[in-house]
């Protein structure tokens, strides 16, 4: 029986993996930079400096609590040792795998959740650094470690050569927010990075992130706390890729909406359906033979990561059972207590426990391309 993979954990970065930085840009890599304590930032008055912008910004419109690597909070903290969320300790990492019954973990960044408003070049140099860093700990901790590449977008031709990279180094996704910058997914400029991702048989992982700068700057985490500009994006990317018949372009890629819960589905395939058949200034074709429940995730092979807590009778009615995933979030949430996602599913009433090893074990399995 196959054991259980964990689709959504997460590495703190941590100043360690900027050493890996290429040579040439080695002095403007990120650093740590902090306040005062006393202050409107509170406990969170850590970022990292890059190119003279303090990131993540802490307060007000467009501000974010992400945890920083190495920040005295972070340092701080007693759920998960900080070697596990930096993962400066792969084997540790794989310890506590052991403790919370699991057998695979698949691992997002959580700095390089929000974009970087940087050149092209950095960009590819923070990537790369990022890359390197988990390349090296899949190597460490064997294929019970893997991990999601992030390609440097703004530079097409260096995105296809990290993720040909990655992919001999543990890599079995290929990480997107569901905006990137001022671009839809739909758009074809990323259709050499689906292409990469089609001919090597990697996923396409669309996570939860700031990935729209003027979007993000729109909101105060105060007043709406991430729903608007982070745990949004994905719908969008979903909406333009189903629309624009982005999966038949590319018939061995899969698709993964990651970490924005799974009860946004019934109203995302609503509104597409009403669309359908008819042609939408700059919207889009949709096609009104198009299956708008189970079949559709299986023909476009797309794949809902779902939480223990959301109505999963009444989702698997319009997903299926063969395309709901779950992650714990692990890293930035500790689930090693009794009461973590594997347990909380195991014990549902309302879930047939075949469908439910199918969610944790079967499923991300195939969507991740994992034997």
């Amino acid at each position: 029986m196959p054991g259980v993979v964990d689709a959504d954990t997460h590495i703190i970065e941590h100043p360690e993996m900027w050493e890996l930085f290429d040579p040439e840009l080695y002095q403007r890599r990120p650093v740590l930079a902090s306040t005062t304590v006393d202050s409107v930032y509170g406990e969170n008055n850590q970022v990292w400096l890059i190119d003279g912008m303090a990131v993540p910004k802490r307060f007000g419109k467009g501000s974010a609590r992400v945890a920083v690597g190495g920040s005295d909070r972070e340092n701080a903290r007693t759920d998960i040792a900080a070697s596990v969320r930096y993962v400066t300790d792969p084997d540790a990492r794989v310890r506590d795998m052991d403790k919370r019954g699991v057998d695979t973990e698949v691992v997002y960044p959580t700095l390089l959740l929000s974009y970087l408003e940087v050149d092209a070049a950095l960009e590819v140099a923070v990537c790369q650094a990022y890359n390197r860093f988990l390349g090296q700990a899949w190597k460490t901790a064997g294929d019970r470690l893997r991990w999601v590449v992030v390609p440097p977008l703004r530079d097409v031709d260096a995105s296809v050569r990290e993720i040909e990279t990655a992919r001999d180094h543990g890599a079995v996704g290929v990480f997107f927010r569901g905006v990137e910058g001022d671009r839809s997914l739909a758009e074809s400029y990323f259709f050499p990075v689906y292409e990469a991702a089609n001919r090597l048989g990697m996923a396409v992982c669309i996570h939860t992130g700031a990935g729209a700068p003027d979007i993000t700057k729109v909101f105060d985490r105060n007043f709406s706390h991430n729903l608007p500009h982070v745990r949004s994006l994905p719908l969008f990317a979903f909406r333009d890729l189903v629309a624009h018949k982005i999966p038949e372009r590319f018939p061995e890629v899969r698709f993964g909406f990651i970490e924005a819960s799974a009860s946004w589905v019934p109203y995302v395939l609503h509104h597409l359906q009403r669309a359908s058949g008819a042609r939408l200034n700059a919207g889009g074709d949709a096609d009104a033979s198009l299956d708008w429940g189970p079949a559709l995730f299986r023909d476009y092979r797309l794949y809902i990561a779902a939480e223990a807590d959301e109505d999963l009778p009444y989702l698997l009615t319009h997903i299926g059972e063969d395309h709901i995933v779950m992650g714990s979030d692990y890293g930035h949430q500790d689930q090693s207590r009794e009461d973590g996602m594997v347990a909380v599913m195991r014990r549902k009433e309302d879930v047939a426990p075949a469908i439910v090893e199918k969610i944790l074990c079967d499923n991300p399995r195939r969507f991740y391309g994992i034997a």
